[in-house]
């Protein structure tokens, strides 16, 4: 029998006191729960199919019992009638329904609190019976993951008629943490920590927000996520997974409203047997068991004049689909849902909507490793791919984004299958190599011999090219239709228009998208990447023989205007609202830069030749011609607008993600005359390239104009994505750069061996910032090397890096042999006492260090009272942090020693150590001996505030 506890039963007798007779009874029956807890279930139980649909397989209910309660007008007068049947069928018929609510948790979530209550625990005999969950919500929830788990299984875009399983080639890639200044926490670890549940960003917002370039892995990300709740491996608590994509709210009319159910379930999946609508009114109830995903937010094209129209707060209410998607990000509906929104780098939404903000970093150099691994099982293949791959840090760099790492392999395993003699580009191959490859691989399906007889043949191809120009033309045309009206979802009537069949399809550079019908009329369709569609528009724009020539430039032309945004009503919501911009050749509009750097690859010299067998020469010389002069006068144009400032280090300018993009399209040319006249046209003496989103593949483009550079150079890149790769490729800039800021790139000691040989052999760099990347005490000492054979050396930032006593020693020693070095950030290390004292050796008598930081280091008062010590020979150190270490009283008196010598020091920062009350006053009774302190900061010490107002009257004691 089933054992309940007193208490859960409500069983008192008319004073209060419990009758045990009535105890002792109700822990033998179910009967009496049905009866004292009646109107609990009765107010509770909403989903009554299960229980019916149980009660009558297991014999305890008939035909004729269902109907009577099926004919009961109310949902609360339906429990009754069962309560009222099920009492009638006896004790084992009572403890069957309990039983049924305690089986199908998910259907009854209302009662479980009751179970824990009542204290149940199924008895042996009514455990045995079987219990079929027929629950609305929860076969809805089986048929969501059946779904999903069919549509994720496969990377259906990549690959023409075959299919890859997700779990054969998906590779993590670096997903880092940023704060409300976009600055780094670290890198998450796994994708059950992306959705983990405390608020990184803010506590009001509701929305994961994931930002990255173009082909950086947004959306397979999401796939994985959705694949993984499909088969339960993700740690959520979320029973429903509701998926879109941002671009299919661009199929809907102006005019066009649904409601929140229809856009949930017509482009999802709908409920089954659930005519009482329970599966939404339990969505309602409970959103925090839903995830959505929205992916691409920078493609919702539809200029829409929503302004005026007043946001949705009901779920019942019928609204525009684009009003719906804002209501759901903003929590105006279904507050407590997780939502997972991807935007291309640079789009940015209001803070208060975001829960967590990351951004995809691309692969790591093991990430990239296992990518070809999974690539290739064949080892001869692999050490193939490597030793070429290797052979070009460059191309490295590329492939650190995995759309086009996916093209380079890819296109590899297809053509090396073709020709022996198949290798990677060994010299700088551009985004337009890659992409034509990717057309040469897709295009060689057309009426090729077997691939037996291609053996030994020699690769060519001008021959595939043209072989499929009529294919590759009608793509092109269809690409370029779909740029010029902000579209990337086409029709079959628009393909066909455009000239394409139904056998050009199995090419691969399209794939069908049926969750974005809307009309029910035809087959839509998408581009394998958006930036496949960017090459092929400009593909158009070499082509066409019959407009203009000065067309090529229409989408250089859009691009000066001031940016657009994505829709009006968006950016009323939830958008950030964007500062006005002059008029700028290369401004910030993505799928429209790439056709344009596109552009100027296949109008490159280097493509030339092969360009001449698709189009007219006399064409192509006008267009080329063209792009040359436009690209000139552009760049001397945005090279005028740049804004100059004076800085200690010189004449600076911090130029914007707009000059990346010229110096990208000036790559794609390879020309050498514009490269020159850039670098010509660059008066400043430091350019500031921090926080523009420079990844690993621009390096090459950079170092491509800066090495026309004549005069001395500083380049500050902090805050980027260039790694080890993107070093490599600036390697010939070094030899004129004064000032290398490289802070917060994801260096290892691999990049600083490349600095290394190149600022020790031409000693003129005056900066070195190295914060915040991979350093460990290997690159320390090949910065130590820096330090000593670089005579003009001035600044040294290399905190928080993964530096130990071991590197703190061989530093502090160069440091010491210096005579220029006059600023050393070493904050967030793990040098402790050891390097604390090599430290303190260096600091005797030394000619020129002014600013030192050795905060977060590990520090205790021993080492504390050796730099005390040493400082009090010393006459020219100004600014000393000792931030956020261990020091404590034991250090005080040493301290105080240094203060009442009067050295000069005029900034001591003491915050966040553990000095007491006690401690603090020597250093305040020392302060009355001393003239040059301004500050001693000892804030967030170990004090009271009543300790802390005692030291008011010394006013250079800060503790604010």
């Amino acid at each position: 029998m089933v054992r309940f506890i007193a208490l859960g039963l409500g069983l008192r007798g008319d004073c209060g006191s419990v009758n045990m007779g009535q105890i002792e009874e109700a822990r033998l029956t179910c009967l009496n729960v049905l009866t004292y807890h009646r109107e609990v279930l009765v107010s509770r139980l909403r989903s009554l199919q299960c229980i019916l649909d149980n009660l009558l397989a297991s014999g305890f209910f008939c035909e004729e019992d269902v109907e009577i309660v099926q004919r009961t007008a109310t949902k609360q007068e339906q429990v009754r009638k069962i309560l009222e049947l099920v009492r009638c069928k006896g004790e084992e018929a009572c403890e069957f329904f309990i039983y049924i609510i305690y089986k199908v948790g998910d259907a009854y979530i209302d009662l479980q609190p009751w179970l824990q209550e009542i204290n149940y625990n199924p008895s042996h005999d009514v455990a045995l019976k079987e219990v079929v969950n027929t629950d609305p919500i929860s076969r809805y929830c089986e048929k969501l993951r059946h779904e999903m788990s069919r549509d994720t299984c496969f990377i259906m875009s990549y690959g023409q008629a075959e299919e890859t399983h997700l779990d054969d080639l998906y590779t993590d890639t670096q997903i880092e943490l940023l704060n409300h200044s976009n600055e780094s926490m670290g890198f998450v670890e796994s994708l059950d920590q992306l959705l983990a549940d405390q608020e990184d960003f803010s506590s009001q917002g509701e929305t994961i927000f994931v930002t990255g370039d173009a082909g950086v892995g947004k959306s397979i990300l999401l796939q994985k996520l959705q694949n993984l709740w499909s088969k339960k491996e993700l740690q959520t608590d979320a029973i429903f997974f509701f998926k879109f994509r941002c671009r299919m709210f661009s199929s809907f009319k102006e005019a066009e409203q649904i409601s929140l159910r229809d856009l949930l379930f017509k482009h999802n999946c709908y409920p089954d047997h659930d005519p009482d609508g329970e599966v939404f009114d339990y969505i309602l109830r409970f959103p925090e068991k839903v995830i959505f995903t929205f992916d691409g937010y920078d493609e919702i094209q539809e200029d829409l004049n929503l302004i005026n129209i007043p946001e949705v707060v009901s779920p019942e209410d019928k609204a525009h689909p684009l009003q719906l998607l804002i209501g759901l990000l903003c929590g105006k509906l279904l507050k407590g849902s997780q939502k997972v929104l991807t935007a291309r780098t640079g789009i940015e939404i209001q803070s208060k909507v975001i829960k967590k903000k990351v951004t995809l970093r691309g692969f790591s150099p093991a990430h990239l490793k296992t990518y070809i691994d999974l690539h290739f099982k064949e080892r001869e293949y692999r050490e193939l791919v490597r030793v070429q791959l290797d052979a070009s840090p460059h191309l490295c760099g590329l492939c650190s984004t995995p759309l086009f790492s996916w093209i380079v392999l890819k296109s590899f395993r297809h053509l090396h299958s073709m020709h022996d003699s198949f290798q990677l580009p060994d010299t700088c191959i551009t985004l337009t190599d890659i992409f034509l490859m990717l057309c040469e691989v897709f295009l060689s399906h057309l009426a090729c011999p077997a691939p037996s007889l291609l053996k030994k043949r020699t690769r060519c191809v001008s021959e595939t090219l043209k072989r499929g120009l009529r294919s590759l033309t009608a793509f092109a045309k269809l690409a370029l239709q779909g740029m010029e009206r902000g579209s990337f979802l086409c029709s079959q009537e628009e393909m066909s228009a455009c000239g394409l069949t139904e056998d050009d399809l199995p090419l691969g550079f399209l794939r069908p998208v049926s969750e974005h019908n809307t009309s029910e009329n035809s087959a839509t369709f998408e581009f394998l990447h958006i930036t496949l569609q960017s090459f092929l528009a400009a593909f158009a724009l070499v082509l066409d023989a019959e407009a203009s020539p000065a067309s090529i430039l229409k989408f250089f032309t859009e691009c000066s205007r001031k940016r657009q945004t994505s829709c009006q009503f968006l950016d009323c919501c939830i958008q950030d609202s964007s500062k006005p911009s002059e008029r700028k050749p290369f401004t910030n509009n993505e799928h429209l830069q790439f056709t344009n750097l596109f552009l100027c690859g296949l109008l490159s010299k280097a493509h030339t030749g092969l360009m001449g067998y698709l189009v007219s020469p006399v064409l192509l010389k006008k267009k080329r011609a063209l792009l040359k002069a436009y690209m000139s006068t552009s760049v001397k144009s945005h090279l005028r607008g740049l804004s100059y400032y004076e800085s200690d280090d010189g004449k600076k300018t911090h130029v914007l993600p707009d000059f990346l993009w010229m110096l990208r399209c000036i790559f794609e040319t390879g020309s050498k005359h514009i490269a020159q006249m850039t670098a010509k046209g660059i008066t400043a003496s430091i350019i500031k390239l921090g926080y523009c989103n420079v990844f690993s593949g621009d390096c090459t483009a950079i170092n491509f104009v800066l090495q026309h550079r004549q005069k001395l150079l500083g380049l500050d890149m902090d805050n980027n994505n260039i790694s080890d790769y993107g070093v490599k490729q600036l390697r010939p800039s070094f030899s004129k750069m004064t000032v290398v800021r490289l802070c917060v790139n994801h260096l290892s000691d691999s990049s600083i061996e490349v600095l290394a040989k190149e600022l020790c052999e031409h000693k003129v760099v005056k900066v070195l910032g190295l914060y915040n990347n991979h350093i460990t005490d290997v690159g320390a000492r090949l910065v130590a090397q820096i330090i000593e054979e670089c005579p003009k050396l001035r600044v040294l930032k290399i905190g928080k890096n993964k530096i130990t006593a071991v590197g703190g020693r061989l530093l502090a020693k160069a440091i010491q042999k210096s005579t220029s070095i006059f600023d050393v950030g070493m904050w967030g290390n793990s040098i402790g006492d050891e390097g604390a004292g090599a430290f303190a050796e260096a600091l005797i008598k030394h000619p020129s260090l002014t600013n030192l930081s050795l905060s977060a280091n590990g520090i205790t008062s021993a080492g504390g009272i050796k730099l005390a010590e040493a400082l009090k020979e010393n006459s020219v150190l100004r600014i000393f942090w000792l931030v956020q270490n261990e020091l404590t009283d034991d250090a005080a008196p040493h301290l105080s020693e240094l203060i009442q010598a009067n050295t000069g020091l005029s900034h001591l920062w003491l915050i966040n150590n553990k000095f007491t009350v006690e401690g603090i006053q020597h250093l305040s009774e020392a302060l009355t001996d001393n003239t040059a302190l301004k500050e001693i900061c000892v804030k967030g010490n170990q004090l009271s505030e009543e300790e802390e107002r005692g030291f008011e009257a010394e006013k250079r004691l800060r503790f604010h």
